[in-house]
């Protein structure tokens, strides 16, 4: 997951609880103005390395999008899908950046919000190949479909951009050195306020039917050493995944011990740490809970658990206990979050929703907490990606992201869900271990 992002993010949501003049106000993404009425519009390049995919190919498809864009285009079956975000409705032209390589002509189809246009390409220098123009009847994104008629060689061609005009502002990913990230599309966050001295941290977890899409990752216990939750590693295995961090001052975390059938192992990339997980096929509409537990040794270090229960197994699983070095605490920075990790899929929309929290103290008190902070990551926040969104669904709290939906829900504002007023019934001194 994106550490640094998500770290900053909590800072962020801490100082907006205060209130008052420090508060942080809702950040206003970046975009790209359109023109003026009566002006006459510029072009804006929506370059295909940051905001298209492939959608649809078959078997052994060659199609790839890099970083100059459309990239080994031969199957005529293969779709390419790109997107942009309008803030009003009116009228968009759309035009294509194309070169052809390894044919001397091509015709290909575009369609524009449901409305096929035929392009025809011609030589091998690159050129602006103008598509045409649709009506947006109302605010948000604009899908442009790339799909091959025909060629006179083995290729259809190489497609660096569009080129849209319109008087509305756009959106779209415009930052290329983070194309990665925009592609993998915008984490969501909901950040709870737990009271000191929590020991353990409880919560609920539902994925709807058709949301569980490969590569999705639900984060149901956060915290600030690491995160507890069920994951989509590919269309036949799915993970129970308990990670914590490594200690600030590089001191590694270790494993104290494991359930049964739980693989460990340390994990690098965005941030090091202890990794446990435990392949379970998990199913989109059931409720699955999570327990974390976070207690000092006494001796300088922090000891963290975790357990998850499945319905269809009726009992709890336990998955870890890492020792964190140089770190005493309990459960602080307690949290949930949504996110895709493998960017060929951000085109896909996914959602959960999150129930019932419940934080116990030192002294065994339950409380209910039923207030989140809706946050997001730099992609949400720099406008490189809106579509997101959060907030209260049949009385839990839920995130969404991917998909190119509309509209948005905007970030760095707070939803208290109804509460439920039953503590967990789960005795946590006779959980397995």
């Amino acid at each position: 997951m994106k550490r640094r992002s998500l770290l900053l993010q909590f800072t962020v949501l801490l100082l907006a609880g205060c209130g008052g003049p420090s508060a942080v106000t809702q950040d206003i993404p970046r975009a790209k103005q359109g023109a003026s009425p009566g002006a006459a519009a510029t072009p804006s390049t929506v370059a295909l390395a940051g905001n298209a995919f492939i959608t649809s190919a078959p078997s052994g498809a060659t199609e790839i999008i890099n970083s100059n864009g459309l990239a080994n285009w031969t199957s005529p079956t293969t779709i390419t899908s790109a997107w942009f975000r309008v803030n009003a409705a009116g009228n968009v032209t759309v035009a294509m950046d194309a070169k052809l390589a390894g044919s001397a002509s091509s015709t290909v189809r575009a369609t524009v919000n449901g409305t096929p246009f035929t392009v025809n390409l011609a030589g091998a220098a690159s050129k602006t190949y103008p598509i045409g123009t649709v009506n947006v009847a109302q605010p948000g994104y604009v899908r442009v479909d790339l799909q091959g008629v025909s060629k006179s060689g083995g290729y259809f061609g190489d497609v660096s951009a569009l080129k849209v005009t319109t008087a509305a502002t756009l959106n779209y990913a415009n930052d290329a050195a983070n194309y990665y990230w925009s592609r993998r599309g915008p984490s969501v966050h909901l950040g709870y306020t737990a009271p000191a001295n929590t020991e353990y941290f409880y919560n609920e977890v539902t994925v709807p039917a058709g949301q569980d899409k490969t590569g999705s990752y639900y984060m149901a216990n956060g915290f600030g050493q690491g995160y507890f939750g069920i994951q989509v590693k590919s269309p036949s295995e799915r993970w129970i995944l308990f990670s914590v961090w490594d200690a600030d001052n590089g001191a590694k975390t270790t494993l104290v011990k494991k359930g049964a059938g739980v693989v460990d192992n340390a994990f690098g990339g965005e941030g090091t740490g202890g990794q446990s997980y435990l392949v379970y096929n998990w199913a989109a509409g059931a409720t699955y809970r999570f327990i974390t537990r976070a207690r000092p040794d006494g001796a300088g270090s922090t000891d963290y658990s975790a357990w998850f229960y499945a319905p269809e197994l009726a009992t709890w699983r336990f998955i870890a206990t890492w020792k964190r070095p140089a770190t005493s605490t309990y459960l602080t920075g307690v949290h949930s979050f949504l996110e895709n990790f493998i960017d060929t899929n951000g085109y896909l929309e996914r959602s959960a929703q999150y129930g019932n929290q419940w934080a116990r103290s030192t002294s065994g008190t339950w409380t209910e907490l039923t207030t989140a902070r809706f946050t997001g990551d730099a992609t949400a926040t720099n406008g490189q990606r809106m579509d997101y969104a959060g907030g209260l669904q049949n009385g839990r709290f839920y995130l969404r992201n991917g998909g190119f939906f509309s509209p948005y829900v905007p970030v760095n504002q707070s939803f208290t869900r109804p509460a439920t007023g039953v503590a967990p019934a789960v005795d946590v001194n006779t959980l397995p271990q």
